[in-house]
């Protein structure tokens, strides 16, 4: 093994990661000529290019692809042999990339994270908000949050909520202004506030049970989102319906802000999951933040 490459594999794989050389060298704390010309020296060194420039976009070439399959799960098995050897004389330690969906935060992760400062001060735990349904381990993260049904079947789950419910909600200004929804039939009577689709770009159909079947209910309006937060802070503002999942609303369903319609139609989603490949459970810094997971579960369970 030529010992000169080994310290540009890793700037190889992130730029392989972000998909282009400013990205790679913003995430690795280097100049983009830096990362370039580490790249560069691979290149020469094994005698064929690894990524297809040009001036919008880079590529992997197939010799790249090769490379990157080979060379990501070496890298990944080093780094968590190194922080087990690290965590035997100390405690856990490192980044945790985790990828979510902005709601998991209020929902489950910003508890954890609290008690994670406290218990394990040297792990640095790093949340890509994210609405996609990303490949974790092509995209580098040690593990992702999503409701249990979007988790690949080959992947560790370990939950994070209980199931809770998807539910329309609208400010007490607009049901006084538009009259309230009973039926699904009606909601194309109401500015219904939608969701853009990341990775598809089509519109969201609003999921209900009824009758004992699942409906989709294509619906619209003035106004599209591509998070929960949004449509709530517009429902808040009276500008039309959101469904949201519950526990996003309760409060201001319970101080009067919001008003929860359609509640007989209201379906119950599996709850939130933290995934991840079989593996990656014995690295120590992932394995402290589920051990702080079954801790809070155990003291929420005894309150």
């Amino acid at each position: 093994m030529d010992r000169d490459l080994l310290p540009h594999l890793p700037i190889i794989v992130a730029v392989a990661r972000r998909g282009g050389f400013a990205a790679a060298a913003s995430e690795l704390g280097m100049s983009a000529s830096a990362v370039s010309h580490a790249v560069r020296l691979v290149e020469e060194r094994l005698g064929q290019p690894l990524f297809a420039r040009t001036t919008r976009s880079v590529a992997l070439t197939e010799a790249g692809r090769s490379l990157i399959g080979t060379v990501t799960p070496a890298l990944q098995d080093i780094h968590e042999r190194i922080e087990r050897i690290r965590a035997v004389k100390g405690r856990p330690s490192g980044l945790l990339r985790i990828n979510a969906a902005r709601v998991c935060l209020p929902l489950a992760v910003t508890r954890v994270i609290a008690a994670m400062a406290e218990r394990y001060p040297e792990v640095e735990v790093e949340i890509f908000s994210d609405e996609r349904l990303t490949d974790i381990v092509s995209e580098g993260f040690d593990a992702g949050i999503r409701i249990g049904e979007m988790i690949a079947q080959d992947m560790v789950a370990i939950r994070l909520t209980p199931p809770f419910r998807s539910v329309v909600v609208a400010s007490p200004a607009y049901i006084g202004r538009h009259g309230r929804p009973t039926t699904l039939g009606q909601l194309s009577n109401h500015n219904c506030i939608g969701y853009r689709l990341i990775r598809s770009g089509g519109l969201y159909q609003w999921e209900f049970v009824e009758d004992g079947r699942d409906v989709a209910v294509t619906v619209g309006g003035q106004a599209i989102v591509t998070e929960a937060h949004s449509a709530i802070e517009l429902a808040l503002a009276g500008i039309g319906l959101a469904y949201v999942f519950e526990p996003l609303v309760q409060a201001d369903i319970q101080a009067g802000r919001l008003v929860h319609v359609l509640a007989d139609y209201a379906v119950t989603e599996g709850g939130l999951f933290l995934y991840f490949p079989r593996r990656a459970e014995l690295a120590p810094k992932l394995r402290a933040f589920i051990d702080t997971i079954r801790q809070i579960g155990r003291e929420s369970a005894a309150n």
